[in-house]
């Protein structure tokens, strides 16, 4: 990775990345990794220290995993919540238990807390390893012009005010909520109208301070409030902003030590990382491509925090995005795999905005008899035995994938190759990309050209019995995690992108027409299978 900070400027690059949060990090390492040229600028001369969010699933954990920061290889960072989101009245009642215990299909827990500061740094030190990657802080993109083949973002220097530009064959823009990239590319924002200001507060209690593990979600009427683990050694409160009261008198380290104060906390035995106020929104942008321009992260869409999923949709827009563009910059594919970006993306992201929503709609009340009624219809579900709902597993929208199958997200299982250890799927083989069968003879039937161009792709071919077959690998499905999803499936095969979505399955009669129609649909189907 090129200097940081250095104030020489490259003029041509694959790819421009406006905005260096955690988003842009991911893609910038995936593309960087696969040798693409990739020029990111952020106007901030230096990292925001402090935390965002907290919370990830096991997706989210599966995507660190794909980039060599396992949630077991990182314990300072971030660590698993195997435990219950506590939702309780103003009086302390139980109102609703929500699971977040347990492992997720991605193979990980479900649920984590981390310290957002510490993990994009680490993110920052794999990019580093990478020349083809140049990072500009303390650059401001302040144009933007494409044509048909290219891209030119005019930048300028925040401290001397200096420009230059930089042409790519793409651009992203990764720039958050008030994207200017969005903006310069006429793609329009689209608003659910949701609005509630909260003061965000993270704290750093004392070691042998005795403290409540549990994730709790206060819904009383005087002050709806949120207490969560803030990754290693850290705790988040968020306080709701009530009519009447100004975001100036709520943001201030008098005010988050007065609403500390309930729980124990005084200057005396934590330190204040950070109170900010927040105004949590609900929207998205109604189309992710404009000729070479795309868009990625809180640029893309924007949601409540309830559901602890806005940056997760964020790293899944980089994983999508990231093979595909990957394959389009390789001449793997056509640029309109690119339209898909959008298309599949979205209706996965609007998913959480709206469940986010919703729980908000829930937890910010605070007239007496709407909450009253609420908190009576929930604790007689309790008493019911009724279970909470449970999180959207939306599948993609329509895109590279096909059949009842296609777009859903795949397992994570642990598999032995040759009597080695046990290990997870994607560390046996470097990604989730895969076709999957039960026997290595399915696939003998795949022509010599539909071989070659999966291996260009990085998807492994993989058997869990029967006989070797070259270029197959036939595992010990240590846990019977394939062959219990196979069974569900209904299915002989399963064909796994490189995001770890599914693109669709197969008996054992169809597995050629399987991954033939997984290369077709790459939109440069006969330029790849002919490709030597």
């Amino acid at each position: 990775m090129h200097v940081v900070n250095d104030d020489t400027f490259p003029g041509t690059a694959d790819v421009t990345l406006v905005g260096h949060g955690p988003v842009g990090k991911l893609l910038a390492l995936m593309l960087g990794r696969r040798g693409h040229s990739v020029l990111v600028i952020d106007r901030n001369r230096a990292a925001y220290p402090l935390p965002r969010a907290v919370t990830h699933c096991s997706d989210f954990a599966r995507i660190l995993q794909s980039v060599g920061l396992a949630p077991d290889r990182i314990p300072l960072i971030t660590q698993p919540y195997d435990d219950m989101y506590v939702w309780r009245d103003g009086t302390g009642r139980t109102l609703v238990e929500v699971d977040w215990s347990g492992l997720g299909e991605s193979g990980w827990y479900n649920t984590y807390f981390f310290h957002q500061p510490a993990l994009e740094d680490a993110l920052d030190g794999l990019l580093a390893e990478l020349p083809s990657v140049c990072v500009r802080r303390g650059w401001e993109a302040v144009r933007l012009d494409q044509d048909a083949r290219t891209a030119t973002v005019t930048v300028r220097h925040t401290g001397t005010g200096e420009r230059a530009a930089v042409t790519s064959s793409w651009v992203i823009g990764a720039d958050g909520a008030h994207s200017a990239v969005r903006e310069w590319a006429g793609i329009e924002w689209h608003d659910e109208g949701y609005f509630y200001d909260w003061l965000v507060v993270d704290v750093k209690p004392d070691p042998g301070l005795d403290f409540p593990h549990v994730a709790t979600q206060s819904c009383d009427v005087r002050r709806p409030s949120t207490m969560v683990p803030g990754g290693p050694g850290r705790r988040r409160w968020e306080f709701m902003r009530l009519p009447g009261e100004s975001r100036e008198s709520l943001d201030s380290a008098e005010t988050a030590w007065r609403l500390l104060e309930p729980y124990g906390l005084t200057p005396r035995n934590a330190v204040l990382e950070r109170h900010s106020v927040y105004t949590f929104q609900a929207c998205w942008a109604t189309r992710w491509r404009a000729g070479r321009v795309l868009l990625a992260g809180d640029a893309a869409h924007l949601m409540p925090p309830f559901a602890g999923q806005g940056l997760g949709a964020g790293a899944r827009d980089a994983m999508n995005l990231g093979w595909k563009l990957d394959a389009v910059l390789g001449g793997l594919a056509g640029d309109g795999l690119l339209d898909t970006y959008g298309e599949e993306r979205l209706r996965h992201a609007v998913a959480f905005v709206r469940f986010s929503t919703e729980l908000g709609r829930i937890i910010c009340l605070t007239d007496p008899e709407e909450a009253a009624r609420r908190d009576t219809r929930m604790l007689a579900d309790r008493n019911a035995g009724m279970k909470p709902p449970a999180p959207p597993r939306p599948g993609l929208g329509s895109g590279v994938h096909t059949g009842p199958a296609g777009g859903s997200l795949a397992r994570q299982g642990r598999v032995s190759v040759g009597g080695a250890p046990p290990a997870r799927f994607d560390d046996v083989f470097h990604g989730p990309a895969a076709l999957i069968a039960r026997s290595g003879a399915a696939q003998a039937a795949l022509c010599a050209d539909t071989v070659r161009a999966l291996d260009r792709l990085g998807v492994s071919r993989v058997a869990l019995t029967g006989t070797a077959v070259p270029g197959v690998v036939v595992v010990d499905d240590v846990d019977g995690t394939y062959t219990a999803w196979l069974d569900e499936l209904g299915a002989h095969a399963v064909l796994v992108r490189p995001d770890f979505f599914v693109y669709g399955t197969a008996d054992a009669d169809h597995v050629a027409r399987l991954a033939d129609g997984f290369l077709t649909a790459l939109g440069a189907g006969s330029a790849l299978l002919t490709a030597g």
